[in-house]
């Protein structure tokens, strides 16, 4: 896996960079570390968990900083959750790509529900308990939370090794061996993948088997049990009626629209809207048997604008959106209300994100009135969730 590096901000003092502090720890942030306190100042703390003491050396930071970014270097009070990582590598100053490996998996699902919720509550105004489920699909399939990654992204170092980004860094770290990676993982060397052409994924959901094609470097949920539950609980929370008009934003491969389309039948109606070529010509031969469906490559936003001005009293029944981490916002957000739909089913992978498009449904007259939230993604502080918004505010 790897990760974009910050950007540079100019210092505001003298830095604090590798200074110490014996800390509490505080509740769990968004964005895989836990909120502590020293001497009035924030430090936003790796490798630590809620309850425990520790001793925190500071990896980002200065005296003028608003907060401190932090690595639990010492562990004087263990949290009765903490356990041996299971990789040799997750650890201050190694791998930055697992966040939560020195937690049970029980408790890390603990810790993202904590973060949803949180979220919700800030950004959104919405007081809800939040449930983190299991899905199935890791290699063992004990539960160990280990080889569900189906595609990886490396470097590679001067020395011809594979490695790994440290967290916030462009540093590498040489992996031999990534506990999470899937025996059958798609490999990505320096944003190019190991082996050209297509690849084809089977998904099996709703009782019924389906093959979608997605390109080398495409995406495609990386967890082997993603596209089923992800399938189901979108076509769970819609409840697809034969004759409905339904639209599937930022669509990629077709996943979603394939099942929807059967759904709703040759009295229906489905747009795909997916910006990048390549993907939304995968979708157009997902959907080549359904013709009541059509696929539009085009950014969504200037697609439901230019819908909503040549159809002015356009109505739709259904809308799954499932857009990038950064969230739909309200440019996509403002027309999808606008026409109208019984219910949307939003597909989120930043809790963030959610919230905040949340709050402005909220405005716009639709209300959260489902919510799941799955493990797609152990071992790291990410968590996908399908929120169900529908007309009407209570």
């Amino acid at each position: 896996m790897s990760r974009r590096a910050p950007r540079e901000r100019a210092p505001q003092g003298a830095s604090l960079v590798g200074q110490r502090y014996d800390v509490e720890v505080g509740p769990v942030a968004h964005g895989g570390h836990c909120v502590a306190r020293h001497e009035g100042r924030v430090l936003f703390v790796r490798h630590a968990l809620p309850g425990e003491h520790i001793t925190a050396e500071v990896t980002d930071g200065d005296e003028g900083s608003r907060f401190l970014r932090a690595d639990a270097v010492a562990v004087h009070r263990p949290s009765p959750e903490r356990v041996t990582p299971p990789c040799p590598l997750a650890h201050p100053g190694g791998c930055g790509g697992c966040d939560f490996q020195h937690a049970a998996l029980p408790a890390q699902r603990d810790l993202k529900a904590a973060v949803v919720a949180e979220q919700l509550q800030r950004l959104a105004g919405l007081e809800r308990t939040v449930e983190v489920e299991p899905v199935e699909g890791d290699v063992p399939a004990n539960d160990e939370g280990l080889r569900w990654r189906t595609r990886m992204q490396y470097h590679r170092l001067p020395d011809g090794r594979l490695g790994l980004r440290k967290h916030r860094s462009h540093d590498l770290v040489p992996v031999a061996d990534c506990p999470i990676e899937h025996p059958g993982a798609r490999v990505l060397v320096d944003g190019r993948p190991t082996e050209a052409g297509d690849v084809v994924e089977t998904v099996r959901a709703a009782g019924e088997e389906r093959s979608f094609t997605v390109a080398a470097d495409g995406f495609w949920q990386v967890h082997p049990g993603a596209p089923r539950v992800l399938v189901e609980t979108v076509l769970s929370q819609l409840q697809p009626r034969a004759g409905d008009r339904v639209l599937d934003l930022y669509a990629g491969a077709g996943l979603f629209s394939a099942f929807l389309a059967d759904a709703i039948g040759p009295t229906g109606r489905l747009d795909a809207v997916e910006g990048d070529t390549t993907a939304s010509g995968h979708a157009a031969g997902a959907l080549a048997a359904y013709p009541w469906s059509q696929v539009h490559t085009d950014r969504v936003d200037r697609w439901l604008s230019r819908l909503l001005r040549e159809e002015p009293d356009a109505r739709v029944d259904l809308v799954v959106l499932d857009p990038p981490r950064t969230g739909a916002k309200r440019g996509v957000v403002a027309p999808v209300a606008a026409l109208r739909p019984r219910a949307v089913s939003y597909v989120a992978c930043d809790p963030a994100a959610l919230a905040r498009d949340t709050a402005t449904f909220a405005e716009l007259g639709y209300r959260l009135d489902d919510l799941r939230a799955f493990d797609l993604f152990p071992m790291t502080h990410h968590v996908e969730c399908v929120a169900r918004f529908v007309d009407g505010v209570s």
